[in-house]
């Protein structure tokens, strides 16, 4: 199991991120229009995973925003937003927003949160995922990975592009 912490205080995960070099576990995740997004489907293209406990705080939002800007620069690369949030919150937000490079899903009817180790089994937004990233490249194969030390710091956007690169 990972740890991260929420201000200080240690939290669990369910699980670990997938090792770097593994094929990253298959998903199936929904968009904001309800559709299925999958593994399969992105198969082909360089994939970010901006894993993150809820659309409706301000680091995870800062996070969205970010890789909306930086998606626009990315060559062969879907940056996908996953966490439990609700597709109608995600929808809502990124149309205020004005998110176009980027998709965003909910896992919150998959089991994406314990196939990736990133549910958190403790701590004040237990159930909720930690926030992580995750970096694949065409073939699916993990290139990167972050468990932020504490769920209020921002992911290390330098070092996912990096691993792009």
């Amino acid at each position: 199991m990972a740890t991260t912490a929420l201000r200080g205080t240690p939290v669990t995960t369910s699980g670990d991120l997938p090792d770097l070099g593994d094929h990253a576990p298959e998903f199936t995740l929904t968009s904001s229009a309800l559709a299925d997004v999958t593994s399969q489907s992105l198969e082909g293209s360089r994939v970010v995973l901006n894993i993150f406990p809820s659309i409706d705080t301000g680091v995870c939002a800062a996070s969205v925003r970010k890789f909306n800007e930086l998606a626009a620069s990315l060559d062969n690369t879907t940056v996908v937003n996953v966490s439990l949030d609700l597709p109608f919150a995600l929808s809502r937000f990124c149309g205020a927003e004005g998110i176009e490079n980027v998709t965003s899903t909910s896992a919150f009817r998959s089991t994406f949160g314990d196939d990736y180790g990133v549910r958190m089994v403790d701590g004040g937004l237990r159930g909720l995922f930690a926030r992580s990233i995750v970096v694949l490249d065409a073939d699916g194969t993990v290139i990167h990975t972050q468990v932020v030390p504490d769920i209020t710091q921002e992911p290390d956007y330098d070092a996912a592009v990096a691993a792009l690169s």
